[in-house]
């Protein structure tokens, strides 16, 4: 969505995509918009309690059919198990996604990990398609003036053009730029001394681990370390995400840095950071 600065003054029922990687402030953003009559819709939660529930959970229930106690309660139905995700803790999800390389050392076997990558992108589709339901929803019955869509790191890696133009329709799209490399060596150097499950473009995913395989002199992914190969791809995925949020943002949206972003305290500060982008003539 694009529009001038009095159209955005004028817009009654605001709706923002915050758009960039893990780690450059939306889920910081959204939280403190959240405090202030602001709807926060996170993609990553609503894949969790809705797309991706029964996967996760019939996942939890393969492992617990391991264990006979276990087995036993469960088949009878004397115990049973639930999703238990929160806005700002997502583990069941990454649980789930997983990472590839040697089971032993935690990692999930390839086909498995591709099989599960498959359904985390299709989820991801549909929550994001879920935007304009919310946006009623938030005001119709919870009675949020406002909506924060805060969308998942990977979504400009879906290749799914009909959801940006969903977005672009609705909402008004915030690109959030790491543009200083000290913080981009920040936010890569965090990601790697804990390495978190991810998605990767299908093909993205082969090239990468062709090369991580010859460069350790490995034959097949079953052999790798899965926090290893994690560790070592992260650069990699995350300076390829940068012309896809590119492509993403300038028709469609506006771009600001993460460090703009970081100066916003409270919604007064937000509102003039996006009135400040809108001013700013085409391209700067």
């Amino acid at each position: 969505m694009k529009l001038s600065l009095d159209q955005f003054r004028a817009w009654k029922h605001r709706n923002i995509t915050l758009l960039g990687m893990s780690g450059v402030g939306k889920t910081h953003l959204a939280c403190t918009l959240r405090q202030q009559n602001w709807f926060h819709y996170s993609v990553d939660y609503r894949i969790g309690t809705r797309y991706l529930d029964e996967p996760i959970m019939d996942l939890i229930k393969q492992q617990v059919m391991q264990v006979p106690f276990l087995r036993d309660l469960l088949r009878k139905d004397w115990v049973y198990f639930r999703n238990n995700l929160k806005v700002d803790d997502l583990g069941a999800v990454l649980s789930f996604v997983g990472k590839p390389g040697n089971p032993e050392l935690g990692g999930v076997p390839l086909a498995e990990f591709k099989r599960r990558q498959a359904l985390y992108r299709q989820a991801e589709i549909d929550a994001v398609n879920d935007v304009p339901v919310f946006i009623r929803k938030a005001q119709e019955i919870y009675g949020y003036q406002h909506l924060v869509n805060d969308v998942a790191g990977s979504l400009c890696d879906l290749e799914e053009p009909a959801m940006i133009e969903l977005l672009a329709r609705h909402t008004l799209i915030l690109y959030i730029k790491v543009t200083r490399p000290e913080q981009e060596m920040v936010l890569i150097q965090r990601a790697q001394r804990a390495p978190k499950p991810l998605y990767f473009r299908p093909g993205f995913l082969a090239e990468q681990m062709t090369t991580y395989l010859e460069e350790q002199g490995l034959q097949y992914a079953a052999e790798m370390d899965p926090d290893e190969f994690t560790r070592w791809i992260f650069p990699r995925l995350f300076r390829s995400r940068i012309p896809c949020y590119e492509a993403i943002a300038a028709p469609h949206g506006y771009t600001v840095t993460s460090h703009e972003v970081s100066q916003v305290r409270d919604e007064a500060d937000f509102l003039d950071l996006l009135e400040q982008t809108l001013s700013r003539p085409p391209g700067n």
